[in-house]
């Protein structure tokens, strides 16, 4: 691809957000395989253990995952017994998953901290910044 002046690899931001993505993930990743888990089904069952009988909807919403992403995370987690949709089309988290969540918790503070260490206080405000940016609607 030739550059015609306007085109700059280093300033695309999707690239920068897929690679901190892959940075910030793959410590979280490092804490969470002991149990077995993804970052997408960590979120989901931290929604469901706060926010209970949601539908597929709000939780695609509040998770931000795509239809097709949420209902491969949901199938695996109701095969594991960690959520039920028993009262569907609600989808709450069973006390397996409760316990679960509560196993991982340690863990996840430690991703929590590392990630902190590495992106400091500037980073974290900065990240607030465009979370706040990004998400209002």
């Amino acid at each position: 691809m030739q550059n015609n002046g306007s085109y700059h690899p280093k300033e695309c931001i999707s690239s920068k957000v897929m690679r901190l993505n892959r940075i910030i993930a793959n410590i979280f990743r490092k804490y969470l395989k002991p149990f077995g888990i993804t970052n997408s089904q960590l979120s989901i069952l931290f929604v469901l253990n706060y926010r209970n009988d949601l539908n597929q909807r709000k939780l695609s919403d509040l998770t931000i995952l795509e239809k097709s992403s949420l209902n491969r995370n949901l199938t695996r987690l109701q095969q594991s017994d960690l959520i039920s949709k028993a009262k569907f089309p609600y989808i709450r988290i069973t006390e397996k998953g409760r316990q679960l969540v509560n196993n991982i918790i340690p863990e996840w503070e430690k991703a929590m901290a590392e990630c902190n260490l590495l992106i400091e206080k500037e980073g974290i405000n900065a990240l607030n910044l465009l979370m706040d940016k990004v998400l209002k609607k």
